[in-house]
Parts: C-alpha cells; structure tokens; sequence
C-alpha cells in the first residue's frame, strides 16, 4: 500500500447500512461464517470496527483504537438500528480527507501507516458486509473500486504470509476464474459456498 491511494469508503458504508436495515429482529441469533458470531455480534462487530476506524482516520488515538478485536466477543445494544447507520456515515466522511491516509495511525492496538489502516478498514467493510448478507439470506454486490481495494490488501497479505496475527483463517482455494468477491472471500478465509447447498 503506498500513501497514495486513497478511496471514497462511502459507496461501501451505505452498501452495509442496507443491509443491517433489513436485518430483522429474529435474525439476530443466526449464524454467520464467522465462527462463534451469530448476526447480533457481527452487527456488534460492524458497529465497533467503524468506530475504531473512525478515530484512526482522524488520528484520535484512545481506547478505541487500542482494543483488540477478539478481546470480547461484540454485541448489540438497544439503539444499534440508529447507531450503526450514524457511524457508518462518519467513518465515509473521515476517510474522504488525504489526511487520514498519511501518517501514521493506530487500530486495533496495531500501529500502522494511515494507507495501510485504510484498506483495512475497506477490506472489514467488504468481507464483513458478505458475511452479513449470506447470514441473512440478501443479495449482495459490493463498491467494484471497494472490491478491488480488498482483494489487492487479502492478495498481498497471503503472498507475504502476514495473517494479520490470527484475524484471517486459512485462505480457501478458489478457482481463479471465479468472481472477484468469491476470490477475496477465499483469501479472508471463507468459504465462498457458506450457507448454499453447492
């Protein structure tokens, strides 16, 4: 990643809004690819990395930035349906500025280039929302430019061997004619057939 490329996060953050808007309330104990989440921790999830994000985007640095994602497991509270969309919309707005992609940063308690926290931040928009949609039984078409972003960050992830410290499984061989989204689930460490019969 060089601290140079920048992307609009707000294609991307309006996609996942959608989605959780039509989350119903008995879907909230379901499943999701990711093991040992059901829909309400993942929408936890969605709702903590935004937030986390957000303050690295405009380098306010604190305990937002400094806690680690699988220290507990995320949950929902009352207001999410509210909450979420609002800090969605924030983290868009954040990362619109050059600012945010230069210097250095902080997420997850991982310091690391603005550019870098970035596409990570892309990447849990694009992987996350998949996983929220197959969950729940929507369609899912993701931001192309945003798409891309991840597939580039999982691609050089994997050839490096950097696993993000245990956050991505094992990628999962995909044919490399199949679709883009299917390739950057498989290097995230899904399985791009969870929830179809095939």
């Amino acid at each position: 990643m060089t601290g140079t490329t920048t992307l609009d996060l707000g294609p991307q953050t309006r996609i996942v809004a959608r989605l959780a808007e039509a989350v119903t309330d008995d879907q909230l104990s379901a499943p999701t690819p990711c093991p040992d989440m059901a829909v309400r921790n993942l929408l936890g999830h969605l709702l903590g990395l935004s937030v986390a994000f957000r303050d690295a985007g405009r380098k306010d640095l604190g305990p937002t930035t400094d806690t680690e994602p699988g220290s507990a497991l995320p949950d929902i509270g009352p207001g999410w349906r509210e909450e979420l969309p609002k800090v969605l919309d924030e983290v868009a707005e954040v990362w619109r500025a050059p600012d945010a992609w230069a210097g250095m940063t902080r997420a997850g308690g991982v310091d690391l280039p603005g550019a870098v926290a970035g596409a990570v931040a892309v990447d849990e928009l694009v992987i996350h929302a998949w996983d929220l949609a197959v969950a729940t039984g929507q369609p899912y078409a993701p931001d192309p430019a945003a798409l891309q972003m991840s597939y580039d960050f999982l691609r050089a992830a994997a050839a490096e061997g950097d696993r993000g410290g245990g956050i991505f499984g094992p990628v999962v061989p995909v044919p490399e004619e199949a679709p883009l989204l299917a390739r950057a689930v498989g290097l995230s460490g899904r399985d791009p057939r969870w929830g179809s019969d095939g």
